[in-house]
């Protein structure tokens, strides 16, 4: 058999006082302490790498956030990082909207709730979840291409795709209640395989003592 370990890191803090949900918008950047988070998980790599970990492939959303996050961890294992809109973030129709709270109150949004277990307002979790496992399993190759059994591959994403993908790998129902998620800044969600089988999911926070304090908008 061949093992392979595939990380899901959701990427940094962002600068965003205004709190805009800010989606698949861009030129949203990482803030002093998101890039400080970015550098904290790069660490964490390689110091895995340093322990004999086989960390060979780098794969990023294409999202300015997410390249922000993988350039450090880039440049700590000596890897090229690859951009795959597979792990892009998830489509919401609150996409730009600021306090997304107090809009729902509005009634002209009322009709985008009206099936929170799709969920209505954006991307189903289903197809969130067949994409970003078909990038996982891409990158499982390509790191067993290059690494052998024992390969390890890293892709930074975001919150809610990697949530979902976690729930379904863990055989959760996908619907649930954003406040749940248990997918922190720049933390480390992995998938462990023996060939094609999924053995294992494995959670880390590198940055947990930054947390507190930092901005953390649900499905951002």
């Amino acid at each position: 058999m061949s093992r392979a370990s595939i990380h899901l890191v959701r990427h940094g803090e962002v600068f965003n006082p205004d709190g805009i949900l800010y989606g698949r918008l861009p030129e949203f950047h990482l803030s002093d302490l998101g890039r400080e988070m970015a550098d904290r998980v790069a660490n964490y790599f390689a110091e895995r790498r340093n322990d004999g970990a086989k960390l060979v492939y780098l794969v990023a959303s294409p999202l300015t956030r997410a390249q922000e996050t993988a350039a450090p961890i880039a440049r700590a294992l000596g890897v090229e990082t690859i951009t795959d809109e597979r792990i892009l973030e998830a489509e919401n129709r609150f996409e730009g909207l600021p306090g997304v709270k107090r809009q729902l109150r509005n009634p002209r949004y009322w009709p985008l709730l009206r099936n929170p277990m799709k969920p209505s307002w954006g991307e189903p979790y289903a197809q969130q979840v067949d994409r970003v496992m078909a990038a996982v399993h891409e990158a499982r190759i390509h790191a067993l291409e290059l690494g052998g059994s024992g390969a390890e591959a890293v892709l930074v994403s975001h919150q809610l795709p990697i949530w979902v993908t976690r729930l379904a790998a863990e055989g959760r129902r996908l619907w649930h209640d954003p406040r749940s998620r248990e997918c922190t800044l720049t933390s480390v969600t992995t998938l462990d395989f023996n060939d094609m089988e999924l053995t294992g999911v494995r959670y880390a926070e590198p940055s947990a003592d930054l947390l507190p304090g930092a901005a953390n908008l649900p499905g951002a």
